[in-house]
């Protein structure tokens, strides 16, 4: 499969970009964003298109995602307002709650991932590969020696790949109880060199 890799999405791709990210990160975010239709109209609506790559296939349509967090921004970066036009006021504050406890923080010495997803279709063809090399020619870009990335224990196929991309696991972090919210133990984070 043929694919241009780019920053930024328009505004058209805004909700396939919602449903990627969803597809790809809904059964670990679902007890907390759940249900799906409120779920993908807050993704929608809290995409920072400005700290995402995008991967399009030869008709444009959009078959992979990779966001990133700065100091600035994110790749998802809902605040309360926005969350509260999905969810009510009520809901907007025990998720922000329940989410901020996930929170990672950005440091000066690496990129943070903040979401990788590519269309079921288009796996296995190197969308993934050719994402985080985009997003590592960012990172260089940016001045960042470093990309990282977390990733959760239930997930051996995705850090498998990251291993072969040349991450390798610094520090694993329980999460506690929200094991109990979320269906896993730790995250994983990995770094690799821009």
């Amino acid at each position: 499969m043929t694919v241009r890799i780019a920053i930024g999405l328009t505004e058209a791709q805004r909700a396939a970009a919602a449903a990627l990210y969803w597809e790809a990160f809904g059964a670990k975010l679902g007890p907390v964003l759940g249900p799906s239709a409120r779920a993908l109209d807050f993704v929608a609506a809290a995409i920072d298109p400005s700290h995402v790559i995008a991967a399009t296939d030869a008709q444009d349509r959009l078959v992979g995602v990779i966001g990133f967090k700065t100091h600035r921004s994110a790749f998802v970066a809902g605040c309360l307002p926005v969350m509260a036009a999905s969810y009510g006021w009520p809901g907007a504050l025990w998720r922000t709650g329940l989410l901020n406890l996930l929170a990672r923080d950005t440091e000066t010495t690496c990129l943070l991932t903040d979401g990788l997803a590519v269309a079921a279709h288009a796996r296995g063809q190197g969308i993934g590969t050719a994402l985080i090399a985009a997003l590592a020619a960012e990172a260089h870009r940016r001045h960042y020696p470093a990309l990282r990335l977390d990733v959760i224990d239930t997930n051996p196929r995705a850090q498998a790949l990251y291993a072969r991309l040349g991450f390798r696991a610094v520090k694993t972090t329980p999460i506690g109880p929200l094991r109990h919210i979320f269906g896993y133990r730790h995250t994983i984070t990995m770094t690799r060199p821009t």
